[in-house]
């Protein structure tokens, strides 16, 4: 009897000894100088958690004997602390050399090292065969605009079972951005046909007066559309000048342009009422109106070049007859050796027993050939 009433007293007085701790630490923070409170929480404390303390504060001491003043903790010391604060309930009290959030930042590297060697393969060697990797990255190549299930269908058509993630892992060194639309090229190419260009060239007359020649040009027949000379452009006049290339509705879907100022609201205007869209070539992109600033050189090379010109009427029947020359005589590279707007349009089916004519261009600048019919 005298037994089960002493262990019973030592029960009760244990558990009064872990209320009060608990309700210490719930209330107050506590404190190294204070001694007493220090002694209650670890009568409250288990016999794990008092071991894992002992061990989070020699292993602090064990870095501050080894490195000095300054402590410096290994990748085993990191390794050994996060384990020890993991075990000790009050672990940010524990710790006197490190802040809490140096401990956390180890835990969160050391978390991500772990997931990173779990998720790495075995074997470093492509379980596909080297031919259906260089078939996907040709794929990736030839076509920007497919993605990995597009990839995987047509691999699929050849009877080849692949994986998305794979593709997709084949396919970044080929194709490192994401696939923004096509090309500037293949749209040219698709489009061609419904698409004028428009440029201004700048030469100087005798007395060495600027004039301005507005030329436009079809991209599909390299055909010279519309010339227009002036000694001072303004959006009145070039907005006149769009007005006079496209008559009875004869216009392109799309009109290149560059971001000059001499397309202003009344050239937007005309265009709009036409059913003309604007295309404003990009800064610093060369090759965005390429065949109009093309055209330009040839212009320039071939005519203004070795033509002392007077003034505007000078320039404008220059750049007329130039243009017809242009148009009906003057085969180009860019459309198969074909004449934009010759009757043979690159047909040679006729007959090759007839004379040959030279008719001169420019006064003898340049000879058109015929056969004599």
């Amino acid at each position: 009897m005298f037994r089960f009433l002493r262990h019973r007293f030592r029960a009760v007085v244990q558990r009064a000894i872990r209320v009060v701790a608990r309700a210490c630490l719930c209330r107050c923070t506590p404190c190294p100088a204070s001694p007493l409170v220090g002694t209650i929480a670890d009568l409250a404390r288990s016999k794990p958690q008092l071991v894992a303390e002992n061990l989070l504060l020699r292993q602090q001491l064990l870095v501050l004997n080894r490195t000095g003043k300054r402590p410096r903790c290994t990748r085993a010391d990191r390794a050994l602390l996060v384990v020890f604060a993991s075990q000790v309930r009050h672990w940010r009290e524990a710790l006197l050399i490190v802040r809490p959030e140096t401990v956390l930042r180890w835990h969160r590297q050391g978390w991500r090292l772990f997931w990173q060697a779990k998720s790495r393969g075995t074997s470093q060697e492509p379980r596909i065969a080297p031919e259906t990797i260089a078939l996907i990255r040709e794929m990736a190549a030839g076509n920007r605009l497919w993605g990995a299930d597009r990839i995987r269908g047509e691999l699929r058509k050849v009877g080849i079972a692949v994986a998305k993630r794979t593709i997709q892992r084949y396919m970044r060194p080929v194709s490192p951005s994401p696939p923004r639309g096509q090309s500037w090229a293949t749209f040219l190419r698709n489009h061609a046909q419904d698409i004028w260009a428009c440029d201004f060239v700048q030469v100087a007359a005798v007395w060495f007066r600027p004039l301005f020649a507005f030329v436009i040009t079809e991209l599909g027949s390299r055909r010279i559309v519309h010339v227009g000379v002036t000694r001072a452009p303004t959006d009145a006049w070039v907005a006149q000048q769009l007005r006079e290339a496209t008559p009875f509705g004869a216009a392109p879907q799309y009109l290149i342009r560059d971001n000059d100022a001499q397309y202003g609201p009344r050239f937007d205007t005309i265009a709009a009422g036409t059913g003309v869209t604007l295309v404003r070539t990009p800064i610093r992109a060369p090759r965005a109106n390429a065949i109009c600033e093309r055209l330009i050189g040839s212009l320039r090379r071939e005519c203004l070049d070795h033509i002392l010109l007077v003034s505007e009427a000078h320039l404008r029947r220059v750049l007329h007859e130039y243009a017809q020359y242009f148009n009906h005589s003057r085969p180009h590279q860019g459309i198969g050796q074909r004449i934009p707007e010759s009757a043979e349009n690159g047909d040679y089916s006729m007959d090759t027993t007839a004379a040959v004519t030279a008719f001169p261009v420019l006064g003898g600048l340049h000879h058109a050939y015929r056969r004599a019919a």
